[in-house]
């Protein structure tokens, strides 16, 4: 299997198909957050600090930096955000331009092995960031569009990734160490995104043998209830072979439908991430209701023992209201 490796100065994030899904979180990007573009251009960035902390806190296992603001200094901003960012939080970052000075001023300031966001494949941009990423020992993004912009064709999108793919192995960069985004496209705008990205993600896992990644808060645009949209479009994507998205970890349905794929790809181990997060503790008096390996047709582990053991039968409905503890 593929495994994609990436580092703070202090902390690996290990991106990959039989691994736990990895969140990139979104919201250090000033795109569409006026207040946000404006605070960062004039130096203050308590905003910053306080969307760090709070993805960080709901489980994001990266966080992408993103500093594009127009007629400010991005360079300086982009670099001075990964710095601050690093003093609060020990997690990797995606460093997120597309304006290479840029790329270059976040590299060359930060502590660990970043992710680079992005490449295309337009040969002008694969010549001038693929030896940046080389030379810092990053990881980088590959988007899968070219001088010919953003096909919709499925297959013409998987042979732009193929051949970034090459390109890097030509630059010395292995392709564990390149993640492929396919692009996702709105869904009120093309009805067929969801499906061409599922297409995609499947070819690249399985031809490719590349990690994926992807915009996912693009394919609900426009439309109302986006948090139910990112999630269920999150669990049908990781179904199909997305390892990692840049997404909105606070989100509490996209957290939940992250966790849930997880569980059922196999990649949260005997579901503890999941009975972690939901498990409610029983009522004084009530017996704890225990998974029993033995019914499930699974070997027993070495914990087993309690989960094993007999459990006290339910009370009847008469017994329960005699008690008091009957369910109103």
């Amino acid at each position: 299997m593929t495994r994609t490796v990436v580092s703070s100065a202090t902390r690996e994030v290990v991106i990959g198909f039989d691994r736990p899904f990895v969140v990139i979180g979104e919201r250090i990007n000033p795109t569409g957050r006026k207040l946000l573009a404006e605070e960062m251009k004039a130096g203050y960035f308590s905003r910053v600090e306080r969307d760090a902390i709070a993805q960080v806190e709901a489980g994001a296992q990266m966080l992408d930096v993103n500093a594009g603001i127009p007629l400010a200094d991005e360079p300086a901003i982009l670099a001075r955000t990964i710095q601050l960012v690093q003093s609060l939080t020990d997690v990797p970052l995606s460093i997120d331009s597309s304006i290479v000075e840029a790329l270059e001023a976040g590299l060359a300031v930060y502590q660990g092995k970043a992710l680079v966001n992005s490449v295309t494949g337009e040969e002008e941009r694969l010549e001038r960031v693929l030896p940046l990423v080389k030379r810092h020992g990053a990881a980088v993004v590959a988007i899968s569009n070219d001088e010919t912009g953003i096909s919709e064709d499925p297959d013409v999108r998987f042979e732009v990734a193929r051949r970034i793919v090459q390109r890097a192995a030509d630059h010395g960069i292995p392709r564990e160490d390149v993640i492929v985004d396919p692009l996702l496209m709105p869904i009120g705008a093309m009805a067929t995104a969801g499906r061409q990205v599922f297409r995609i993600l499947g070819r690249l896992r399985d031809e490719l043998k590349v990690n994926s990644t992807c915009g996912a808060s693009n394919v609900s645009f426009g439309l109302p209830n986006r948090d139910g949209i990112n999630g269920a479009y999150l669990a049908m994507a990781i179904a199909s072979g997305l390892t990692s998205a840049i997404t909105n970890p606070i989100s509490a349905e996209v957290r939940r439908s992250i966790m849930a794929a997880d569980v059922l790809m196999g990649n949260d181990q005997d579901a503890a991430r999941w009975i972690r997060a939901h498990r409610v503790a029983p009522t004084e008096g009530e017996p704890s209701r225990r998974i029993n390996r033995r019914r499930m047709g699974r070997p027993a582990g070495p914990g087993d023992a309690a989960a094993m053991a007999p459990q006290a039968p339910e009370p009847s409905a008469a017994e329960a209201e005699a008690s008091g503890t009957a369910v109103r």
